[in-house]
C-alpha cells in the first residue's frame, strides 16, 4: 500500500500539534521538539508539521511507499513521464532513514517518493547548513529548479 505524504511548515508548532490533533481526532505518532507527524488510516496520509523552513505553508507532498519494489515502481513512472529526478538513495531526514527519491512538478512543486527504512533520534544526519543558508526540511531547496540541479539538505 502507498501512503499520501504532506509536510507543512508552522509557525507554532504547539498551537498547531492542538489544531491538527483535533481535525484528525488523533494524537501525533511522533513528536520532537521541531517536528510532529501523524500516521491517519483514513484517509492513509503521512501528514508532517515542522518549525524548519523559510515560510509558513506547503513544503513537498508525496508518496510513501511500503516496500522497496513500489518505490521502484513510482521512479520508473517519473522516469518513463520524462521528469528530472534527484534520487538521494539512502538518507535521513525528519527523524527517519529512508530510501528516496525527488521530483518537481511543473508548478514547481517538490513531490518526495520514499520508502522509511528505520526511526533515527535526529531529524537529519547530513552537516548543518552555513548560517546564511535557506532553511529547509528535506525538499530540494529551489523546487522550482530541476531536480538534477537542486540541492537537498538531507
Amino acid at each position: 500500500m502507498k501512503r499520501f505524504h504532506v509536510h507543512l511548515h508552522v509557525d507554532d508548532l504547539n498551537r498547531s500539534i492542538g489544531f491538527y490533533s483535533q481535525l484528525f481526532a488523533a494524537q501525533p505518532a511522533r513528536t520532537e521538539s521541531d517536528y510532529a507527524k501523524w500516521m491517519l488510516e483514513d484517509p492513509p496520509v503521512n501528514f508532517a508539521i515542522s518549525t524548519r523552513g523559510s515560510k509558513p505553508g506547503i513544503d513537498h507532498l508525496g508518496i510513501q511507499t511500503d516496500d522497496a519494489e513500489e518505490l521502484a515502481a513510482l521512479k520508473a513512472r517519473a522516469q518513463a513521464a520524462d521528469m528530472a529526478l534527484l534520487d538521494e538513495g539512502t538518507t535521513t531526514c525528519c527523524y527517519a532513514r529512508s530510501e528516496k527519491h525527488w521530483i518537481t512538478d511543473p508548478q514547481g512543486v517538490a513531490w518526495e517518493h520514499f520508502h522509511t527504512l528505520d526511526n533515527i533520534p535526529v531529524f537529519n544526519e547530513a552537516p548543518q547548513p552555513a548560517p546564511d543558508a535557506a532553511p529547509a526540511c528535506c525538499a530540494p531547496r529551489d523546487s522550482r529548479a530541476t531536480a538534477k540541479q537542486a540541492s537537498s539538505c538531507c
